[in-house]
């Protein structure tokens, strides 16, 4: 199976592995699935550590390649069919990057690993 994490989920697989939950640690220790991380994560991740509001140990043009390296996750590149159906889902949750990150996941198929409620009335299918 293919997942995808969510920014939440990355940050805590690398920091603080004792949050997700055993669900979510048994999708990603089983070694038929593969793991990506969006660049809707890295944009999140990014634009949070300018503004302040998410420490890092390394700057995120470091740390991220870094940690996606080490859990051996692939990367999931945003796609125009993406940015389009983002703006086409139900307008039950606003925030850009879960949008983009629901979207994503409905046009590649793919489960995101997420504690988040918002994803899963945007249509995506999670595991958490």
């Amino acid at each position: 199976m293919n997942v995808v994490l969510d920014t939440c989920t990355f940050l805590w697989l690398a920091a603080s592995p004792e949050r997700i939950s055993p669900a979510a640690r048994a999708s990603i220790d089983d070694e038929l699935n593969t793991l990506f991380l969006s660049d809707v994560s890295v944009w999140e991740i990014t634009l949070k550590h300018a503004m302040g509001k998410l420490s890092l140990p390394a700057p995120p043009r470091i740390w991220v390649p870094e940690q996606a390296a080490f859990f051996q996750l692939r990367r999931l590149a945003i796609e125009p069919s993406v940015l389009y159906l983002s703006g086409e889902l139900p307008l039950v949750h606003r925030d850009p990057f879960d949008r983009l990150l629901a979207a994503q996941s409905q046009c590649v198929a793919m489960t995101i690993l997420t504690p988040d409620q918002p994803f899963r009335d945007l249509g995506a299918e999670t595991i958490w």
